[in-house]
C-alpha cells in the first residue's frame, strides 16, 4: 500500500513538472514575441521622429 501511494505521488509530481515545463515554454515564446513587437515599435517610432524632424526643416 505504501508503494502504491509513493507511485501515485511520483506520477502526480511528474505530471506537475511536465505541465509547468509546457507553461514555461509557452511563456518564453510569448515573451520573445513581445520583445520583437517592442523592438518593431521602437524602430517605427524612430522613423516617424526622423520624418517629423525632416518635415520641420
Amino acid at each position: 500500500m505504501k508503494n502504491v501511494i509513493s507511485l501515485i505521488a511520483l506520477v502526480v509530481s511528474l505530471g506537475c513538472i511536465l505541465f509547468l515545463y509546457q507553461k514555461l515554454t509557452a511563456t518564453e515564446e510569448a515573451l520573445h514575441q513581445a520583445e520583437q513587437k517592442f523592438a518593431d515599435c521602437q524602430q517605427v517610432t524612430f522613423q516617424l521622429q526622423n520624418q517629423l524632424s525632416a518635415n520641420k526643416k
